[in-house]
């Protein structure tokens, strides 16, 4: 039944389309090479600003004529250079459009279009080839397929100065990432777009800067180069810096704007540079202010708060350039009931992009309060702060979530704000509850902000406990993700440090010990440092170390032979030294190493060994065992006296380390 209902269905649709468009292809068919120029000449007329008659002529299969015409040898260059003009008004209609065009194989074409000796037919590719290389529904890696094309582009830049803001324009669109940029400094891209910032065309030195601002973009290699170059006499950084001056048009500015900070992020222009203190970073400023338009207020706050993001120093001067934290506040209140704008179309696209501000002025924030605490607790301060950015945690957009909780965490960084702020807006809840299901990059972030939390002095502590975290925290040291395994086991350090017993039990029974040994063989030398630093604020306080060797005593004293034997650094063998010490401060605990030579062994050959810092750490193991006032401490002298330890401790204490000397 289906198929014959199909049939009629599709004739109804068509028969509106073929009345009104049939003739403009049938046209494209004739014999007469005039009346098909004529014919494409009309189609051209009919399809501009039109974009149901596009989307009529493409359903009625005008591409692939288009397409063959234009690739004849036999038809005449001007009908070639019309056809490529009628693709490029069809690929500015809707991203339907430009699929359909995609599936025809358009660039392929025009790309081949490029080979002609023709300028105009040329000019018209590039165009064509520019519209639909920047639309998002174009996958950029059709421009390096043939490692050809990038060559011949560079070719063609010196031909006009269409030909020159059409590639620019493609190489901006298509650089997305260090291969692509790779690909576009290995065919000199730098040297032969650097004159375009001085042509007498707005839109070429346009694209030019829209180019550089892609290719130096987090590439030292680029950055580098960048400030080398020189045009006229002049040095390129001179350049962006007088594009950045009031008088040029906005979008300018924050593109040099742009140019300048990822050159001083790369570490190819200092922090400290005039051209970053007192041009850069005061542009990006003014970009904030309430009088530009929504999307040069995201641009500007989103480039701050990477040129910032870094440098203290930075970080103050934004903070206190035009009341910078107070106007960030105007992000959350856009577009209000008593909005300036009159023109509904621009009202209801802010309407639809407000969240794209949110999200800038909780990424500025997050820059702002990374390491001063002043900053922090002035934007804390600003009106109803907390409240936007626990609002901002539940918000539907993933990258407004993924802002405020960068936001959150540079703010947790504060003592102050986590004893007063963080608890009086129970910021805790909010934050359990992005953990529970949230895509890893989040997640990240928001792990870094619960370890925070759970440092001993602040009081989110306790509620955090209790609303499950132990099992969540054991769950994301078992990621494949580096970073959240770190987090993992960094919040369960810091969950361990001076707590209850119960605390650490239900920790260990978490973790299970199989986890525990996983976690000590991992590659990462971070994991195992946060891993040991968690055994070791297991093991603290005499009572907990004897439970704790008790139940888990084999596992663990394995564990450890494991690390003192392996292939680790000096900071991996103190740490595990450490533990050792804890285990022997215990009762009953420290009978677990006085029965194991192999331990004892390992503990004298640390006292002898070249670094300091193990050897300190040995001697506090010895020091812990030989307590006079503890039960059985003479035994313990006498053995470990039969094993040669006193004779090194003569040798120590002739050292020329103070340290190593009074121990």
């Amino acid at each position: 039944m289906a198929c014959v209902l199909e049939a009629p269905l599709r004739m109804s649709v068509l028969s509106e389309v073929t009345a009104s468009s049939r003739h403009y292809v049938d046209r494209l068919f004739d014999l007469d090479p005039q009346k098909v120029l004529q014919g494409v000449i009309d189609m051209k007329n009919a399809v501009i600003g039109n974009n149901k008659q596009k989307a009529n002529l493409i359903v009625l299969g005008a591409v692939p004529r288009l397409l063959y015409l234009l690739q004849q040898e036999s038809s005449s260059t001007e009908l070639r250079t019309e056809c490529a003009v009628v693709l490029g008004s069809l690929a500015m209609g809707t991203e339907n459009n430009v699929k359909s065009l995609l599936d025809c194989h358009i660039i392929p074409a025009l790309l081949q279009g490029l080979l002609s000796p023709d300028l105009k037919f040329i000019e018209a590719c590039l165009r064509c080839l520019r519209t639909i290389f920047i639309s998002p529904v174009t996958p950029e890696d059709l421009l390096y397929t043939d490692a050809t094309v990038i060559s011949h582009l560079m070719a063609l830049l010196s031909r006009s100065r269409y030909t020159q803001e059409y590639i620019c324009q493609i190489f901006s669109h298509c650089c997305k990432g260090p291969d692509h940029q790779t690909i576009l400094f290995n065919h000199g891209a730098v040297q032969s777009i650097a004159h375009l910032l001085v042509s007498t065309s707005y839109k070429v030195r346009m694209q030019a800067l829209k180019c550089f601002s892609v290719l130096a973009f987090e590439n030292p290699q680029v950055s580098m180069t960048l400030v080398n170059v020189s045009v006229d006499g002049e040095l390129l950084p001179q350049i962006f810096v007088k594009m950045l001056q009031r008088d040029k048009p906005i979008e300018m500015q924050l593109t040099s704007a742009k140019c300048l900070t990822s050159m001083c992020r790369a570490g190819a222009i200092r922090t400290d540079d005039p051209c970053i203190v007192l041009k850069t970073l005061p542009c990006l400023v003014r970009m904030c202010s309430k009088d530009r338009l929504l999307e040069e207020r995201v641009e500007g706050a989103e480039t701050l708060a990477y040129l910032i993001e870094t440098d203290v120093e930075l970080q103050r001067m934004a903070s206190i350039t035009d009341h910078l934290i107070v106007m960030l506040a105007d992000y959350f209140k856009y577009p209000s009931s008593v909005s300036a704008i009159t023109d509904i179309k621009r009202l209801d696209h802010d309407l639809k992009h407000a969240h794209e501000l949110r999200q800038a002025a909780f990424k500025l924030y997050a820059s702002l309060g990374a390491n001063d605490e002043d900053i922090r607790k002035k934007i804390i301060e600003t009106e109803n702060m907390m409240d936007r950015i626990v609002n901002g945690l539940s918000e539907s957009s993933i990258k407004v979530r993924l802002a405020a909780v960068r936001c959150l965490h540079s703010l947790s960084r504060s003592v102050q704000q986590l004893r007063t702020s963080f608890q009086d807006h129970a910021v805790w809840k909010p934050l359990m509850k992005v953990l529970q299901n949230a895509p890893n990059e989040i997640l990240v972030v928001a792990s870094s902000t619960l370890c925070n939390l759970l440092l001993e002095f602040s009081p989110s502590k306790e509620p955090i406990l209790e609303s499950g975290a132990i099992e969540l925290l054991c769950s994301l040291t078992q990621s494949e993700n580096l970073a959240l395994r770190v987090n993992g086991i960094w919040a369960l350090m810091n969950m361990a440090f001076q707590a209850e017993q119960k605390i650490k039990s239900d920790i260990l029974r978490g973790l299970s010990t199989e986890q525990l040994f996983q976690l000590l063989s991992d590659s990462d030398v971070n994991v195992l440092m946060k891993t040991l630093g968690l055994l070791r604020n297991l093991l603290s306080t005499r009572p907990h170390i004897d439970h704790i060797m008790s139940t888990h005593g084999k596992q663990i004293m394995q564990a450890v032979t494991l690390i003192l034997e392996g292939e680790h650094n000096i900071e991996v063998k103190e740490q595990t030294l450490c533990i050792l010490a804890n285990i022997a401060d215990g009762t009953t605990a420290k009978e677990l190493i006085m029965t194991n030579d192999d331990i004892l062994q390992k503990i004298k050959y640390y006292m002898s060994h070249s670094n300091a810092k193990l050897q300190l750490a040995a001697m506090f193991c010895i020091s812990n065992l030989i307590w006079n006032e503890e039960e059985g401490s003479q035994e313990r002298q006498d053995k470990l006296r039969d094993m040669g330890v006193v004779d090194i401790l003569h040798k120590l204490s002739q050292s020329s380390d103070p340290n190593l000397c009074d121990k």
